[in-house]
């Protein structure tokens, strides 16, 4: 092996780098436009009132809902923006009653930052909760907060408030649009996945395929879940997306084509494309007529045939919702939500793993910062809390990106807390540093941070009047709390590899036996909606599996050594989903059915393979498999031969020695 060259022996590891390469998202002016009105017209109304204080708190409340304002939908807006408030509005009351306190201030928020990292385990909405809770205790806690003790939390909502009252300004006259555009997204995603199905970029075009359709399924079973009665707009667009999934099907049934039927027709993906384009702009009426090419085996059939009743279903102004059967499923009753949370509040040992982990250090942080003067030492818990953050990444790389992204923010508050005068011209400046947040945070954490941080520093400033003297000494307790996470948040945690990926993996594994067994279970023409819905958990699961890997692969070795010798196998997986819907589907129109034999043998090889994922032990794989052409089906050994070839494919990354 020839040696690298010296640039790339000095080059920093890509598992260091990873998080500094901007991701290629689009800016969202709308949410540029929001913060920069919620942000600095308070500061605007504080200044011309003499009370640049209270100004300053209302803007620190807007930043919050600027933050937690991720969602598409109105409906789930309202929800996400308000609920979080009041968790907020809640932890800074805590903490500006133990303001002053010493030790009794580090216990109380040792224990708030337990139940912070509890409640975030539950979900989306209750992490960004949870975040508010302790971040505002911890600010209550840390700065001199105008009284009396309702009035903080009462700003801290009214920023809130004005974010959501922006956010929803919209909703008359754009009110089921982002669910509609979320559904021609999927059709759009679903378009391509048809495209490049039996090319190398089918595996990609999956990936996104999956985003898109999590994407929908939540903003549609979200709405589902408030509304009791029959909205015909609901039903509509519950039709339009049940209505994609057989063309998902029959795209994965595109790839076991045999090589000699030659490429898919480029009709049929620009016949879902034009779907789409209806599908946003709401049409309906009779459907138009489908000009595709006549179908030459089961997998161009079953894309024929889907295609054409997505088209029916696109274009019904009042589809029968009973009329197909629900690939969606139903939202479990509001009781039943309300006990599975509290089980896994309390019942789960990740939920108590990391309340404990966050806890611990921002019970370190507080004790060091009481023992030690540090000025202005709500910024170490400040730290912590943002890199202790569960669901923005792994804690290695969080340390690091918020510390370049502090120093960051810091080179860009600079100037402006040393040469800009208090008074009129902070809302400009506010306004124009507001409109970074949304625009840097699409990019990743780092870019995040540093948008944040001059905003945040400079409502600090407007609390305290530090002025230039509070940058430096940010910086330092930016590194103070990055180390204190790496050291108590990371090192002292040392989770193995199957605690963390490894039974995860597993898990999915045995669940893709068991979607193999009910794939076959009933013969052809009996194919059941059930067995839809098993995969869109079982692909949801994958997804989480895949983003645990790639946190993974962020951190130094020997984690990230091993997520990247193990990531194959999680694509590996997923192609024996795919090969096991395509079967099901080529089954469905034409094409031999397994025995009860065949499908026995995969699903005890699957099992197998997941029993020796959990064991740390993987089998060998078996010599002599099924040979199969790369975009072809077998020619021999049965109706699951090419089944039988991607599993044989998953146990030899996981055989001894192939890492």
């Amino acid at each position: 092996m020839a040696p690298r060259p010296r640039a790339a022996r000095l080059a920093p590891p890509a598992w260091l780098t990873a998080g500094l390469r901007p991701e290629p998202a689009p800016v969202p002016w709308a949410a540029v436009a929001r913060a920069s009105i919620a942000l600095s017209a308070p500061l605007a109304v504080g200044t011309a009132t003499g009370q640049t204080g209270y100004g300053a708190l209302v803007s620190m409340g807007a930043l919050s809902g600027v933050i937690g304002d991720t969602a598409d939908a109105y409906r789930m807006r309202v929800f996400n923006i308000a609920v979080p408030q009041l968790f907020g509005a809640l932890g800074v009351l805590l903490g500006t009653l133990v303001y002053g306190t010493g030790w009794t201030a580090v216990a109380v928020l040792t224990l708030i930052a337990l139940v912070s990292g509890m409640i975030s385990s539950i979900g989306a909405v209750a992490s960004v909760s949870g975040l508010l809770l302790l971040l505002n205790a911890v600010v209550g806690a840390g700065l001199p907060l105008p009284s009396p003790w309702w009035l903080p939390p009462g700003l801290l909502l009214l920023g809130g408030l004005l974010v959501l009252a922006l956010t929803l300004l919209a909703w008359p006259l754009r009110g089921g649009t982002p669910e509609r555009s979320a559904i021609a997204a999927t059709y759009r995603a679903v378009a391509d996945f048809l495209a490049d199905s039996g090319t190398p970029d089918h595996d990609r075009s999956r990936q996104t395929l999956t985003q898109e359709l999590n994407q929908s399924y939540d903003l549609l079973l979200a709405r589902r879940a408030r509304r009791h009665g029959r909205s015909p707009t609901l039903v509509r667009l519950l039709a339009q997306l049940n209505a994609v999934i057989p063309v998902v099907e029959a795209a994965s049934a595109v790839r076991l084509r045999p090589r000699e039927a030659g490429p898919l027709p480029a009709a049929y993906p620009a016949a879902v494309r034009q779907l789409a384009e209806d599908v946003e702009r709401g049409r309906s009426g009779p459907a138009p007529p489908l000009a595709l090419p006549a179908p030459t085996g089961p997998s161009s059939r079953a894309v024929v045939e889907a295609i054409g009743h997505a088209a029916t279903v696109v274009h019904e102004a009042d589809p029968d919702p009973d009329a197909t059967g629900d690939r969606l499923g139903r939202p479990a009753a509001l009781r039943v939500r309300a006990r599975r949370a509290a089980r896994a509040l309390l019942l789960s040992g990740a939920s108590w793993r990391y309340g404990l982990r966050l806890a611990l250090c921002i019970g370190l942080a507080q004790t060091l910062v009481s023992v030690i003067a540090v000025p202005r030492s709500y910024w170490v818990t400040l730290t912590v809390t943002f890199v202790m953050k569960p669901d923005f990444g792994s804690v290695f790389s969080r340390a690091v990106l918020r510390a370049l992204g502090t120093a960051a923010g810091l080179l860009i508050a600079m100037p402006v807390l040393a040469e800009v005068p208090h008074g009129w011209w902070d809302v400009p400046v506010m306004a124009l540093l507001a409109m970074l947040i949304p625009a840097l945070s699409v990019k990743g954490y780092a870019f995040q941070t540093a948008a944040i941080t001059p905003v945040i520093l400079l409502l600090s400033d407007l609390l305290n009047h530090q002025g230039f003297h509070l940058v430096l000494p940010r910086l330092y307790d930016s590194l103070i709390g990055c180390a204190i996470s790496l050291l108590a948040g990371y090192l002292l945690w040392p989770e193995s590899w199957r605690t963390r990926i490894g039974d995860r993996l597993a898990d999915a594994v045995a669940d893709t036996a068991a979607y193999v067994s009910l794939a076959f279970a009933a013969g052809p023409g009996r194919d059941q909606p059930a067995r839809a819905r098993y995969r869109r958990r079982l692909y949801r699961d994958l997804s989480t599996v895949r983003s645990e890997f790639q946190r993974a692969l962020t951190e130094p070795p020997p984690v990230g050594a091993r997520a990247e010798a193990w990531w194959p196998l999680v694509i590996a997986v997923e192609r024996i989903v795919d090969t096991t819907t395509a079967t099901r589907v080529r089954v469905e129109h034409g094409a031999p059915a397994p025995s009860p034999a065949e499908v026995a043998a995969v699903t005890r090889e699957l099992n197998d393979l997941a029993r020796a994922l959990r064991t740390d032990s993987p089998r060998p794989a078996p010599d002599g498999e099924t040979p199969t052409p790369d975009d072809g089906v077998p020619t021999s050994g049965g109706a699951l031969a090419r089944l039988h070839h991607e599993v044989a494919a998953a146990r030899a990354i996981a055989a001894p020695g192939s890492g």
